[in-house]
């Protein structure tokens, strides 16, 4: 009889994402909704990637890492809104085990890469406007190259660590998960295991790839406003702070959305609240982020009307 129980606490195979399923009213708006900002996000970021590549004068450290955090943005779409448009058509909204901690992988591997890449981005505006005399010497290809495998390489050794221990969960009780996404706190309170060591474990890798990067930028912007306020002209100061604007409402963005999003109490009247931040930064991100960098970027202008007349040159040839 006790093997049996045993058998019957595992057989839990899928979850249940519940997502928007509590507003069947505006099930097709949503649809319609979130697959305008999906296809707008790849649209944009895509767009991005493809312009840094091709023009040589974006060939900077810094559109480097602009070309990686689009990247990045691109990721965060393919990982969590297919299968959301899928949820909300059909209204199936099953999904295994497996299939759950793997997003939950990959939405965390690219969160990791994105919040040390938005220091590195801070960082390189740091030292353009506060050590521009050291920064040729430091900001060398190499150096960005070397900055970001090493970033890559860390983030996924350690949501590959954490995604070993949350395999070795059971789970047996219920399998509703109230969100759109799977996401490491619902799919760990689902568990009928001892979770405090993947607990402790995520909570120390956390602070590596969310508080300390933040500590990071964070330093980096401190200095920054600091040297720009010394800076005596009017249009000094503008100059300088326009060369970092775009960066600083990106993360103020991210950063604002995610704090609110882990600081708010896990209840069930807060829930549906805790889902329209997290919304913000796993998809309005991607969208917002390639116009804030396209709309108030002259450079990129500059570069789209060079690639522009590259083709129209090309095909007329």
């Amino acid at each position: 009889m006790l093997d049996r129980e045993e058998e019957n606490q595992t057989a839990t195979i899928e979850f249940i994402l519940l997502g928007f399923g509590n507003l069947p009213e505006l099930q097709p708006l949503l649809f319609v909704l979130f697959l305008v900002v999906f296809i707008m996000s790849l649209t944009g970021n895509l767009l991005i990637v493809l312009l840094i590549v091709a023009d040589q004068q974006l060939h900077t450290p810094m559109y480097f890492f602009l070309g990686n955090l689009s990247g990045m943005e691109t990721c965060y779409s393919l990982i969590i809104l297919p299968k959301m448009l899928a949820n909300l058509i059909n209204g199936e909204r099953t999904i295994s085990v497996r299939g759950c901690i793997a997003q939950f992988y990959f939405f965390g591997l690219c969160a990791g890469i994105e919040t040390y890449l938005l220091a590195a981005m801070s960082y390189d505006r740091y030292l353009a406007i506060c050590r521009p005399l050291h920064y040729s010497t430091i900001m060398r290809r190499r150096f960005c190259v070397h900055l970001m495998a090493a970033t890559w390489i860390n983030s996924l050794l350690a949501n590959f660590i954490v995604i070993i221990m949350m395999a070795q969960l059971s789970f047996c009780g219920p399998n509703v998960i109230d969100h759109y996404f799977c996401d490491f706190i619902p799919i760990v309170k689902l568990s009928c295991s001892d979770t405090s060591m993947v607990e402790l474990t995520a909570l120390f890798f956390n602070f590596n790839f969310n508080v300390a990067p933040f500590l990071l930028t964070l330093a980096s912007y401190v200095c920054i406003i600091a040297t720009i306020l010394k800076i005596p002209s009017t249009t000094g100061r503008k100059k300088a702070f326009s060369t970092c604007s775009s960066h600083l409402i990106v993360v103020c963005i991210f950063y604002g959305t995610l704090i609110i999003v882990y600081m708010l109490p896990d209840s069930p009247t807060l829930r549906g609240l805790n889902k329209v931040f997290s919304i913000f930064y796993t998809i309005l991100n991607p969208l917002v982020n390639p116009l804030i960098y396209s709309l108030r970027n002259q450079e990129v202008h500059k570069a789209l009307r060079r690639v522009w007349k590259k083709l129209n040159i090309f095909c007329k040839a």
